[in-house]
C-alpha cells in the first residue's frame, strides 16, 4: 500500500521546507495539485506502489477559489488508513516575519494587511487543523531544525550526514572553484626531486609512504582531522549535505594525492560521511 501524507497548515510555517525534505529521502512529491486532482493521484499511486511507494501532497490556500474543495478532498482523505495529513502552523508574529522576510504577500491577503491574510488563512483551515493527524509547529525551528525533524518523523532517517568529496589538486593550476575547503601540503617535501620518485604518483605505495611518513606529515592530519569532525558535525547541523575538501600541492601529483588517498579512507569510518576520493590534476602535463 502507498503511503500518503498530505501536507497542508498555514502559509510561511514551513510545508515547502517540508516538502524538500521529504523529495531528498525520495518521496515523490507533488506540490500545489488542484484539488479535483488528489483524490484520482491517490488511487493512481495505489496502482503502482511499487514505483509510488511514497507520496507526498502539498496542499493550501494557494488553491484559491478551490480550496473548499481542497479542506473537502483533504478531510475525506484522511480518513484512509495509509493517509496521514500534516498540518504545519507557526504564531502570527513569526508568519508575519517570514512573509516580511521574502516580500511576498499573503495569499488570502487580497486588499488587506499581511495579518488580514493570517487570520483569514486560520479561519478556513481550522477544519482541517482540527482533522489532522499531526500537527508541526515550527515557531521556534529554524529551516534546518524543520528539515532534520521531517526527515526523522516521517522517513525514519536520522539527520542526513555529509557527502563529501576529497579532491586533490595542484596549486599551478588553480584552487578548485567549489571548495568549502582548503588543505596545502606544499610545506612537506616534494617526492618530485627524489629520482626514484619523480614518475611515481601519490597512489603509488613507494609515494604514499614517503609523504605520510613525514613527522609533519602526521601533526598536520591529526589536528586537521580532528577540526574536521568539528566542522562536518556543524555542516549536519546545519543542513549542508554535499562540501568539498580541496587538498593541493604544486602539481597534483604526488603530495596532495597520497593525502587525498589516506584521509578518505580515515573516513570510511565516521559515522555520517560518505567520502569519495577525486583527482583532479593527476596525469594532467
Amino acid at each position: 500500500m502507498t503511503d500518503v501524507l498530505i501536507l497542508t497548515g498555514m502559509s510561511g510555517a514551513g510545508r515547502s521546507t517540508a516538502a524538500n525534505a521529504l523529495e531528498d529521502q525520495g518521496w515523490y512529491v507533488v506540490d500545489n495539485l488542484p484539488p479535483q486532482m488528489l483524490e484520482p493521484l491517490i488511487d493512481l499511486a495505489g496502482q503502482d506502489s511499487e514505483h509510488l511507494s511514497r507520496i507526498a501532497c502539498v496542499v493550501d490556500a494557494r488553491g484559491g477559489p478551490f480550496f473548499d474543495l481542497a479542506r473537502d478532498a483533504i478531510i475525506a482523505l484522511g480518513a484512509r488508513d495509509n493517509v496521514t495529513v500534516v498540518f504545519f502552523d507557526a504564531s502570527d508574529d513569526v508568519l508575519v516575519r517570514r512573509f516580511e522576510q521574502v516580500r511576498r504577500p499573503h495569499p488570502l491577503q487580497g486588499d488587506g494587511t499581511l495579518l488580514d491574510g493570517i487570520a483569514r488563512e486560520r479561519e478556513v483551515m481550522q477544519q482541517v487543523r482540527e482533522r489532522s493527524d499531526v500537527l508541526v509547529d515550527s515557531t521556534d525551528l529554524t529551516v534546518h531544525q524543520l528539515t532534520n525533524s521531517v526527515s526523522e518523523r516521517f522517513t525514519g532517517a536520522k539527520a542526513p550526514g555529509v557527502a563529501l568529496t576529497v579532491m586533490s589538486f595542484g596549486f599551478k593550476y588553480g584552487i578548485p572553484s567549489d571548495a568549502d575547503m582548503v588543505w596545502d601540503m606544499r610545506f612537506l617535501p616534494n617526492p618530485y626531486w627524489s629520482p626514484a620518485l619523480k614518475e611515481l604518483a601519490g597512489t603509488d605505495e613507494e609515494v604514499a609512504t614517503y609523504v605520510l611518513e613525514q613527522p609533519a606529515a602526521r601533526a598536520y592530519l591529526d589536528a586537521q582531522l580532528q577540526a574536521l569532525r568539528v566542522v562536518l558535525e556543524g555542516y549536519v547541523r546545519e543542513n549542508k549535505r554535499f562540501a568539498t575538501l580541496a587538498i593541493g600541492c604544486t602539481g597534483g601529483r604526488h603530495r596532495s594525492v597520497a593525502t587525498v588517498e589516506h584521509v578518505a579512507s580515515q573516513l570510511e569510518s565516521w559515522d555520517g560521511v560518505r567520502a569519495t576520493a577525486k583527482h583532479r590534476d593527476l596525469g594532467r602535463e
